[in-house]
């Protein structure tokens, strides 16, 4: 590990970045330095204007993932390396504002049944009666589920704030079913869907649980 990966790494959480930011923004700036084949201590602004404009040009990425990464490398040169960051010099690439999609119930309905198993039907479940994100419904343990004032505390959720969220009667009951088939001890939803994991379920598993429902929907 170079002597500035390290110095971030104790930097971040420091600042109270969340796991899933601070993986993020290692890996934004490793690539960073990748592409110039040298040292990111080393760079200066007209390689981060290089860089954005080939994050745009031939990774053909959006503006919200260009943005993450500039945010990235400001957080390196501010924060880690202690040197001055020109906005002017790297501004941010302007975004987009569209509506989002919304499915009426039946879509939703039929998204949730085409589910590949019981236990993604269940986590898709969660996701939506819920709208909590993946790493928050990964990470909800057992005794989360408030059946007696029909809440779910969600703790160190975005921005590492703790918030509660409505717990719906037709959810209790998905969860209710959901515990007695896997038994889980602590997490909701355990690492390989085993109720003796030591470990909560990976993001990614919870992501992709919805991609192959939509698919499978049609």
């Amino acid at each position: 590990m170079t002597r500035q990966r390290k110095m971030m790494l104790e930097e971040l959480p420091r600042r109270n970045y969340s796991p899933g930011t601070i993986r993020c923004y290692l890996s934004a700036v490793a690539d960073f330095a990748r592409y110039f084949h040298r040292p990111p201590d080393q760079l200066r602004p007209q390689h981060i204007r290089e860089y954005q404009a080939y994050l745009f040009r031939e990774r053909k990425l959006d503006a919200t993932s260009v943005t993450q990464k500039l945010a990235a490398l400001r957080f390196f040169f501010i924060k880690t390396l202690r040197k001055p960051w020109s906005v002017a010099e790297t501004p941010y690439p302007k975004q987009v504002r569209r509506l989002p999609l919304v499915l009426s119930q039946e879509e939703v309905a039929r998204l949730i049944n085409s589910a590949r198993n019981p236990f993604d039907q269940v986590l898709l479940m969660t996701l939506y009666a819920t709208g909590a994100r993946c790493a928050e419904v990964a990470r909800l343990q057992v005794g989360d589920i408030d059946s007696s004032r029909m809440i779910v505390p969600i703790r160190g959720g975005k921005g590492r704030e703790d918030r509660d969220v409505m717990l719906s009667p037709v959810l209790l009951e998905a969860l209710r079913e959901h515990g007695s088939r896997i038994k889980p001890k602590v997490w909701l939803f355990p690492a390989g869907h085993r109720h003796s994991a030591t470990q909560p379920l990976n993001t990614k598993t919870v992501w992709r649980a919805c991609p192959l429902a939509v698919q499978r929907a049609g």
